[in-house]
């Protein structure tokens, strides 16, 4: 008896997608901020999973980014993120919960969710 190996389709790879088609991937659905949650955009890394965050609500937090996404959450300065303010201490610490891609923060910037942030020089 022998076994016949089934045929595999695969799905484009991003590689060998075009950059239209790869931002169009990555704009499927955006993680948007809820309830007490912010925009925020990173102004220094202090070190230790720790940066300084000037948010959308006009205030300047220290934010850490929590044990479960250390590893797979590498933020760097001027990248766009969302911030989520203690309970104690809320005005001057918090976590960062989720980074935006390039493309994401395009797409936000388009349907005007950060036009706050257009008046930083990062912008």
């Amino acid at each position: 008896m022998a076994f016949r190996k089934k045929k595999k389709t695969f799905k484009k790879r991003k590689s060998d997608m075009s950059d239209e088609e790869r931002a169009q991937s990555e704009i499927f659905r955006i993680r948007l901020p809820r309830n007490e949650e912010t925009f925020g955009l990173v102004e220094q890394r202090l070190g230790g999973s720790r940066m300084r965050v000037k948010c959308l609500d006009a205030k300047t937090r220290i934010c850490r980014i929590p044990g479960r996404l250390k590893r797979f959450l590498w933020v760097r300065e001027g990248n766009i993120i969302i911030v989520q303010p203690w309970e104690l201490g809320g005005d001057a610490k918090g976590d960062v919960v989720y980074k935006y891609t390039k493309a994401q923060t395009q797409y936000l910037k388009n349907k005007g969710y950060l036009s706050k942030l257009e008046d930083v020089d990062e912008f």
